[in-house]
């Protein structure tokens, strides 16, 4: 019987867990194998200590190549997390330089920022860092702060009360809040709606894992203001083929409604009571202050996305 292998980290070859995410991705030992630049035997040989360190076989022989069992499954993203942490820190022995590095930064935006912000962000990293990559995953409130920790996310943008005690941030803008509807005959004149044709009007509420969306619409009711919903939505994305198609109206963050309104099809207005102004702010970890590339991208966004004239095209 083989005597098993202590799990104390003290006696565990990190590089097993390089080969576990291999065989994980590549489905093949050989393949494996190449891209750690090890021999078969030598990959079968971590294999079976895998197997005995996790006490399960963890890989099955079928016809469509090696395939992980449940526990090598709920694994892989544990390992995956585990070895990005390893090479998260292994990049302070680094020297950031924007224009060769090829390193991947991870970005939780809601729909609203992904559409308000991430073409003008894009288009500035491909010119400074051309090689540098954006993974975008928008996760909820409540998981962005493990995920920083963790290095899952490198930045969190958006109006995001909650993390503001637990995380490093940095105020970007303000954002306000307007209607907006299809170009029409008979809409108000004018660029600000009274409150009597808010409320007559027929609304699509957006309600995202966002706070700053729901804070309106508590600010709303809180000055008696309530409005006829005839569509609610989990995002942004449909908005402009909504109104474009119907005579709803909507209410959203200006710098957003500019830039659905590039082709003029819309009206704009004012809201008509006052609300407080949400603040877009970025996050990231305490842990990952001083990181050179976390630096770099803190600053280039700071300085891209708090210039609201930039974005207002």
């Amino acid at each position: 019987m083989t005597e098993p292998v202590t799990t104390s980290i003290d006696h565990i070859d990190l590089n097993l867990l390089r080969v576990f995410q291999a065989i994980v991705e590549e489905r093949s030992l050989t393949k494996a194998g190449e891209r750690l630049a090890l021999s078969q035997p030598a990959v079968s040989y971590s294999l079976a200590r895998l197997r005995t360190l996790f006490d399960d076989t963890l890989f099955v022989r079928t016809r469509d190549g090696m395939q992980p069992t449940p526990v090598a499954l709920e694994l892989a993203e544990i390992v995956g997390r585990a070895l990005d942490s390893v090479r998260e820190a292994l990049r302070y022995a680094e020297s950031f330089d924007p224009a060769t590095s090829t390193r991947t930064f991870r970005l939780s935006l809601s729909d609203a920022g992904e559409m308000a912000y991430l073409p003008a962000l894009c288009a500035a990293l491909r010119e400074v860092a051309p090689r540098v990559k954006l993974h975008v995953e928008p996760l909820p409130v409540e998981q962005i702060e493990e995920a920083l920790r963790s290095s899952r996310l490198d930045f969190a943008v958006g109006n995001l009360p909650a993390l503001l005690p637990r995380t490093r941030h940095a105020l970007l803008f303000e954002e306000q809040y307007v209607c907006m509807t299809r170009k029409r005959e008979r809409l108000p004149r004018g660029n600000a709606l009274t409150l009597e044709q808010f409320v007559a009007a027929t609304h699509v509420q957006v309600r995202s894992f966002e706070h700053s969306h729901h804070a309106m619409d508590d600010a709303l009711r809180a000055q008696g203001v309530g409005r006829n919903i005839a569509l609610a939505l989990p995002h942004f994305v449909a908005v402009p083929g909504v109104l474009a198609s119907t005579d709803l109206m909507a209410t959203l963050p200006e710098r957003l409604a500019r830039i659905l309104n590039r082709s003029g099809t819309f009206r704009i207005y004012a809201l008509p009571v006052p609300l407080p102004k949400a603040p877009v702010t970025m996050h990231w970890h305490e842990h990952f202050d001083q990181d050179e590339g976390i630096v770099w991208l803190r600053g280039l966004m700071a300085d891209l996305l708090a210039n609201v004239e930039k974005l207002r095209i």
